[in-house]
């Protein structure tokens, strides 16, 4: 199975593991797992990283080469993905977490989330 870790997830998998609660360790820990990493959640660091939020300070360029070094799988945002967010009922307002799951979705990946609120969409999403 290949797990499409959200932003937060992604965060603490690649700074601070600790964080990660039980269920997704073992699922990223699983080598039957593939790990796959949105550039939408790359976009989203950036972007917040440059507002100063003391949640996203990170390198964005070494936590993508990182996860690339790790063996996480870089998905780009294509536009199939940005087509499948009109089929999503407005459960979320966040426009990162809403790409996440229509990729999510279109790429028949299980998206791995520590939000509730992302959780509710029928999609392949596992609350860990």
């Amino acid at each position: 199975m290949n797990l499409l870790l959200d932003t937060h997830l992604l965060l603490w998998s690649a700074g601070d593991p600790q964080r990660l609660p039980g269920p997704a360790r073992a699922l990223i820990e699983d080598p039957t797992h593939g790990l796959v990493f949105s550039v939408a959640s790359l976009w989203e660091v950036e972007i917040k990283r440059s507002l100063d939020r003391a949640d996203f300070r990170v390198d964005t360029a070494l936590l993508r080469r990182g996860l690339l070094d790790n063996g996480y799988r870089e998905l780009p945002v294509r536009g199939e993905h940005v087509l499948a967010l009109g089929a999503l009922p407005p459960l979320h307002r966040d426009p990162f977490d809403r790409l996440l799951v229509a990729q999510a979705q279109v790429e028949g990946l299980l998206l791995l989330t520590h939000d509730q609120a992302l959780a509710a969409y029928p999609a392949p999403i596992r609350l860990v």
